[in-house]
């Protein structure tokens, strides 16, 4: 299919006759969807001289249903299956059931399908869709009584029964149901694919439900080792991380294993529940390293943007922000499902919040104002808030009223109203402490008024002088108010600094109030604060190694931070002050760090970028002779070498400028395309251009490109050539495989068995395998 799309859109580029071009619409919407590209589809089979044909309409229902939007195409494939003589009608039929079941219209479903109970052609498939129907109703009778009505002949719909029987046993007793799917996996010959998966997921659930987890993983565990590119594989792995989250001690053994195995989508899957499993024990950084394994191979399948949001709240948490924008963004490209999209974009305006990006934010937030109730209400509730920072007034006003049309309740009118408030008042506006106690009087009951007295007593200590009674008594009446987890943080908060402003400030005191904020605390983002104000009281006591301690604590937890350089050039001179030689060199350590951050306290030297520079400057060097042959009137041999070895050179490049992939595609194919050109030199330049093509992820295109190859080794003209005509065989099938695109993928091995070269017979296996596994017929 993915050549299909390629071709078609190339021969309808051409000057054809109408009806031919009708038919090669039509076509390429049949091979968009086949290819999964649903949304592509649509806009094809849209065009104004076919979308009335029943074949494109029967088309458009298969990719809105891909999209499942399916009151869309529920009518679509009403309309579709109007002809009985039509090609697609019981097609169409069955895309009815499947539309209404998905629209929850069981009874609907079950009359669709037995208008096709007195076709003998379609009467066993038909049943057993209506037993489904009739479990998902929890009508085991009735679906028990059409189980029994079926005697089905083919090998598939027999698996099938066995398997229904046993959805009926485990309302019954579940170790029969076992017994029934276990039957089905250990031999899965004439199984469906939808059948064998169905099964894995219910005896992974019978498992479940019997408390032993442990009994059910191996199944999955097997079928993930030998199908590494199923098409279910996501759903797959989501059911197995449930069976390891129940286990007692689960293994990381096979997570880690597949993780090293080149094999997509397995290794990318791989990552993010590896990352998972890290995250559930606390191991954030192993976590963070398989996140960023699954980053780096660049997934373009959408259902990934799911583990890019996970990657994104993991260095949420871990203060991480700016790289946590950047993973959303990438999570965003992937465009996936409604559901996961809102997480993102809420995620995303959060944190461009946080950024201080306050009108990037709100208009984030706006997006999603369309979404479901409680998403847009919160949205639009963000969006206020981000208008208010943003000093809009005007657009602040208008959402609070779009929110106030969209449900927003009282209460959330008095968070508006303090949110409001406390941003006046951490802006230092005179108006603060009047909204403040506007806020009180309005909104006395509301479970936030301990808040707006922290925030008083926050303006009492700043002010010019600080009124520091009236702070503790406003301190005195949140605690007085059922104080909310906020208040509570912000009120110990204030009250280490409270104690360290007075006359005579006790400083045991002191660090005693700190320590006691460091492990009440310890995902508040005032502890930067309070563990360098702990340190700082440390030092001038003179106690350095306590200081030393803090000091460097303070810096490795926030890296990033303003304050990150001055506390590692203090730990610094804390370890210089206890006069021990190991801590001078420590010290040493401490400063070349300084050095690094590149910022005012800069101490000695720099040594380390050379390696790479070495290697770049070699990299010039050989890309300017390589130059100088292209440029010289050398012969077509080394030129042909020249412009190769320029294209490898820019290939490697590419991985830190994807444009030099580019530049590297445009020698390549000067090289293919060159007169004279032999085929070694021909195929090894296109073989290295879809390289560079699957690097940009254009895996279509890279398909075509060994595609290439494959049909010129056919010409009579051309000298046989089988190294670089195998790579490009096999890389075209593999492309082919992590698609799920199996047929296809067969095809391409026939092609390379039979072509009589020394890799015919691992691509015979291949083909072989490839049949046994995904239960391939030769045609």
């Amino acid at each position: 299919p993915e050549v299909a799309v390629v071709r078609l859109r190339q021969f309808l580029q051409g000057k054809i006759a109408d009806a031919d071009r009708k038919n090669a619409i039509t076509k390429l919407g049949e091979a968009l969807v086949a290819a999964g590209q649903p949304a592509e589809a649509l806009t094809v089979l849209d065009a104004a001289e076919i979308r009335d044909t029943p074949e494109a309409k029967f088309f458009r229902a298969q990719a809105l249903a891909a999209l499942a939007r399916w009151n869309e195409a529920l009518p679509l494939y009403q309309q579709a299956a109007l002809d009985p003589r039509a090609t697609f009608h019981a097609e169409a039929i069955f895309g009815q059931e499947e539309a209404y079941r998905a629209l929850g219209q069981i009874d609907a479903a079950l009359a669709v399908l037995r208008g096709l109970q007195h076709d003998p052609r379609w009467l066993s498939r038909a049943r057993l869709r209506m037993c489904e129907l009739l479990l998902e109703k929890r009508d085991e009778s009735g679906a028990n009584r059409i189980l029994q009505s079926i005697a089905p002949n083919a090998l598939a719909e027999k698996k099938e029964r066995r398997f229904l029987r046993g959805r009926i046993e485990a309302r019954r007793h579940r170790d029969n149901a076992i017994d029934l799917y276990n039957s089905i996996l250990k031999n899965t010959n004439g199984a469906t694919h939808s059948v064998v998966v169905a099964t894995l997921f219910a005896i992974a659930q019978a498992h479940l439900q019997s408390h032993i987890p442990e009994a059910g993983d191996n199944f999955l565990e097997d079928f993930i080792e030998h199908h590494p590119a199923d098409p279910d594989l996501p759903a797959l792995f989501a059911k197995l991380d449930q069976l390891y989250a129940a286990e007692r001690e689960p293994s990381r053994q096979e997570l880690g294993r597949w993780s090293n195995d080149p094999v997509q989508p397995r290794r990318s899957l791989a990552d993010w529940y590896l990352a998972r499993y890290e995250i559930r024990l606390g191991h954030h950084d192993r976590a963070r390293e398989a996140f960023a394994q699954l980053r780096a191979n660049h997934p373009t399948q959408p259902f990934f943007a799911e583990a890019l949001l996970e990657f994104a709240q993991l260095d949420l948490r871990d203060g991480r922000l700016e790289e946590a924008v950047k993973i959303l963004g990438d999570a965003r490209a992937l465009r996936p499902a409604a559901a996961v999209s809102n997480r993102i974009e809420m995620l995303l305006g959060n944190s461009l919040y946080t950024k201080a990006n306050y009108e990037e934010a709100a208009q984030t937030y706006r997006g999603l104002a369309d979404a479901s109730p409680p998403v847009a209400q919160a949205a639009l509730f963000n969006a206020t808030l981000a208008a208010f920072q943003a000093g809009d007034a005007p657009q602040a006003q208008a959402t609070a009223l779009e929110l106030q049309q969209h449900g927003g309740d009282e209460r959330m009118q008095g968070d508006l109203r303090l949110e409001e408030a406390l941003l006046q008042a951490g802006r230092g506006e005179k108006t603060g402490a009047e909204s403040l106690q506007k806020f009180l009087r309005e909104f006395p009951k509301h479970p936030r008024v301990s808040e707006a007295f922290v925030a008083l007593a926050e303006l009492a200590f700043h002010a010019a002088p600080p009124r520091l009674d009236e702070a503790r008594k406003d301190l005195q009446l949140a605690a007085e108010n059922q104080p909310t987890a906020v208040a509570s943080e912000r009120a110990d908060y204030l009250t280490i600094w409270l104690s360290d402003a007075a006359p005579q400030p006790d400083e045991a005191r002191v660090i005693a109030l700190a320590q006691e904020f460091l492990q009440k605390y310890p995902a508040s983002p005032s502890l930067p604060d309070v563990r360098l104000k702990l340190a700082e009281i440390h030092y001038r006591r003179q106690d350095f190694a306590n200081a030393q301690t803090q000091f460097e604590i303070l810096a490795r937890q926030n890296p990033a931070s303003a304050v990150a350089e001055k506390a590692l050039f203090f730990a610094a001179k804390s370890a210089t002050q206890t006069m021990a030689p190991q801590s001078v060199d420590h010290a040493l350590e401490l400063f070349d760090e300084v050095v690094k951050k590149n910022g005012e306290l800069k101490w000695a030297a720099r040594n380390e970028q050379a390696v790479l520079e070495r290697k770049l400057g070699k990299t010039q060097d050989a890309v300017t002779l390589y130059d100088e042959v292209l440029k010289g009137d050398g012969p077509p041999a080394e030129k042909r070498e020249a412009l190769c070895a320029k294209g490898d050179i820019l290939y490697e490049l590419g991985a830190t400028d994807p444009a030099n992939y580019r530049h590297a595609i445009e020698l390549y194919e000067q090289l293919a395309n060159a007169e004279n050109t032999p085929a070694h030199w021909r195929n090894q330049a296109l073989f290295k251009k879809g390289m560079c093509l699957e690097k940009l992820g254009q895996p279509s295109d890279a398909l075509a490109t060994f595609y290439r190859i494959l049909e010129g080794e056919a010409r009579p003209e051309q000298e046989r050539e089988f190294f670089w005509f195998y790579k490009a065989g096999f890389n075209a099938a593999r492309l082919l495989e992590e698609d799920a695109k199996w047929e296809t993928a067969a095809v391409v091995y026939e092609k390379l068995a039979f072509a009589g070269g020394a890799r015919s017979e691992e691509a015979k296996s291949r083909l072989k395998q490839l049949r046994l596994e995904h239960f391939l017929w030769e045609q």
